[in-house]
């Protein structure tokens, strides 16, 4: 069994469980039967679908939850899932994206998943044992639920889309650098033939441009259109696929369950997504987000709270049976995990504003986070061919293992990472929303890239991490190599306290890799550089500072 078979039968026994322990949600039938059927699409092409059917005697049409899948490892997961919902009254369609499994057709990632989800759509208010839909997914099988979201058909009556959201950028770049953990990553594993290339070597590959066909064995245009376009404002961004994408949510009109981690690769496009939503869909919505990963497991090394609740089906369940079993329309609801306290909240929105202000830690040339600071220099190399290398985060896919809060090496444990530690905290610190860090700086080179970390060092000295950042020089404007200016890092949002005897540190450098792409300190597009230069860089004090939104305790 592969590392990645193993995975998936554990992630597969680890659902089992969650319905086993389902009690608000219990199996009173026996299970129902699969039926296999060939679905024609506009253009003919057929789509395997598989459709579980609940043993009942109850007569008329019964509710159905719909998904589309583009994984076949995931063929066991789906018949459990069928299994178990049908043992609940439910029916199950599950549709194998175009290209892939038994489906004909080719796989083009994104392309099609508008046209054929329509037309499963259609074919499923054709059919007289169907009632009220709803839409379910994970990641990309989410995907194929926003891609149809504002042209449902009169039976969906709702969506469930678990990590993902519509704001593609946002899951590609951070101001300038590229997600190679996201993205490089998902397209090995989707070039449309095995890849066997190592995969650090592939996402440091330079010209990053041909690292598909000198590494992989095959040109993928997709992917070289996402490495082409670092600016939100290419029209790229804006149009085709992505661009109907982003603009889906303003027109949704069903209630949605937006699920979401705070260590979650999606949650900062997710959290767009939300918030683009028409204020009348919002009223009859749920976003809930809690402290797991993409994979729903708990991200804190070293901590096991009580309450992390790091599961994904009781929501989908509560959800579903609310708005197809029992028919009712959902009312506005916003959960989230508070890290640290190990509590769960609930508000109107997100972030909740009332009673939160925006605190000021400023950089010094000690190496503190105070109050004010005096003005001052601090200096290191960077070298881009020995990056700093990602140890934790919240926007990693491929590396698994380091994905949440890790912990963290000492201060200044190396020469390119600066380090700046707050005195010991008094009273509990509730970081809720999203912290920013205003850095001046200036660099040797044309163009450099410029890193964040937001860490707690508990009162045994032990250090993890919780937000990163990125932001490279040229991005908004040319570089003129020696001129100071400031950089604003944003963080994604978060709900963490930091408890009394703690304190906060934030880590300053110029790479994060594999989380963000090497930056060569060249100018030009990231995509076509082939060599690198040392970049001599300055943080200057008296000016920087991280700005934390703190909520009231």
């Amino acid at each position: 069994m592969s590392d990645l078979d193993d995975f998936v039968a554990r992630y597969v026994a680890g659902v089992r469980a969650q319905y086993d322990a389902a009690v608000n949600s219990p199996a009173t039938l026996p299970a129902g039967e699969k039926t296999t059927h060939h679905l024609a699409c506009s253009d003919g092409v057929l789509l395997t679908t598989d459709v579980w059917k609940p043993v009942t005697t109850a007569t008329g049409p019964v509710p159905t939850i719909v998904a589309r899948c583009p994984y076949p490892i995931q063929e066991g997961l789906w018949d459990m899932h069928g299994e178990e919902l049908t043992r609940r009254g439910y029916a199950l369609v599950v549709q194998w994206c175009r290209g892939t499994h038994t489906s004909e057709g080719v796989w083009e990632p994104n392309v099609h998943e508008r046209s054929d989800g329509a037309d499963l759509l259609a074919w499923l208010e054709e059919q007289d044992w169907v009632g009220a839909v709803g839409l379910w997914g994970t990641s990309y099988l989410a995907l194929t639920c926003w891609a149809v979201a504002d042209i449902v058909t009169p039976k969906v009556k709702s969506i469930c889309a678990n990590h993902y959201g519509t704001d593609r950028f946002s899951s590609a770049y951070e101001k300038g650098a590229f997600r190679p953990d996201v993205l490089t990553g998902w397209a090995m594993q989707n070039a449309g033939k095995p890849v066997d290339a190592d995969y650090l070597e592939s996402a440091a590959y330079r010209p990053q441009m041909r690292v598909d066909e000198d590494l992989w064995g095959v040109h993928l245009d997709w992917y070289r259109e996402w490495i082409s376009h670092p600016q939100r404002e290419d029209p790229y961004w804006d149009e085709g696929f992505w661009g109907m994408l982003a603009r889906i949510p303003s027109r949704v009109r069903v209630p949605m369950l937006i699920h979401e981690g705070w260590f979650d690769h999606h949650l900062g496009s997710a959290l767009t997504s939300y918030a683009r939503l028409p204020e009348e869909t919002k009223a009859h919505s749920w976003l809930k987000i809690g402290c797991w990963n993409h994979f729903f497991a708990n991200p804190l090394e070293g901590l096991e709270p009580e309450h992390l609740d790091a599961r994904e089906l009781p929501a989908a369940l509560e959800w579903f049976d609310l708005t197809l079993q029992q028919g009712k329309t959902p009312e506005r609801r916003v959960d989230y995990y508070a890290i640290g306290e190990d509590t769960w909240h609930r508000a109107e929105t997100w972030p909740p504003t009332e009673g939160t202000s925006e605190s000021s830690w400023y950089l010094t040339e000690e190496g503190s986070l105070e109050a004010s600071a005096s003005e001052g220099q601090l200096h290191y190399t960077y070298d881009p061919e020995h990056p700093v290398p990602t140890h934790g985060g919240e926007a990693l896919l491929t590396s698994m293992e380091e994905i949440g809060s890790k912990k963290q090496k000492e201060a200044g444990y190396r020469a390119d990472v600066l380090s700046f530690t707050s005195e010991t905290l008094t009273r509990d610190l509730r970081v809720q929303g999203a912290a920013r860090l205003e850095l001046e700086i200036s660099s040797s080179a044309e163009d450099s890239a410029f890193t964040a970390t937001l860490l707690q060092v508990d009162a045994d000295g032990t250090v993890r991490n919780y937000r990163s950042s990125i932001a490279t020089l040229a991005h908004d404007a040319p570089y003129t190599p020696g001129e100071k200016r400031t950089l604003t890092l944003d963080f994604w949002d978060i709900c963490w306290t930091l408890p009394a005897g703690s304190r906060l540190r934030v880590d300053v450098s110029s790479s994060n890799f594999p989380a963000y792409s090497i930056h060569t300190n060249t100018a030009g597009l990231w995509s076509e550089q082939a060599h690198t230069v040392l970049a001599e860089q300055t943080v200057y004090t008296g000016a920087s500072r991280v700005i934390l939104p703190i909520s009231c305790l």
